[in-house]
């Protein structure tokens, strides 16, 4: 008869190969990672209606998907100007 904990151990260890297939990649790039509008408000500090403003005078590119809008946040931080 085989060891109970054997068999334990080898069906735990399928169990985390299953789970590491499963695993989504992870986003390395800022180019690849979308801000909600919140979020893109709070990483510039603006209130929601000057985030509008600037989408609307064209600083910023928004994108949608349905009803949502969305902001790649590499386009966000090279739309940032040097005053000095």
């Amino acid at each position: 008869m085989e060891n109970p904990f054997e068999i334990i151990l080898e069906r735990l260890e399928k169990i985390e190969i299953a789970i590491q297939k499963l695993k989504l990649p992870t986003i390395k790039d800022d180019k690849e990672v979308l801000l909600s509008r919140i979020e893109t408000a709070t990483l510039l500090k603006f209130s929601l209606t000057t985030l509008w403003k600037h989408t609307k005078s064209g600083k910023l590119k928004s994108y949608g998907i349905g009803n949502r809008v969305f902001y790649k946040k590499d386009e966000v931080l090279k739309s940032l100007t040097r005053i000095n």
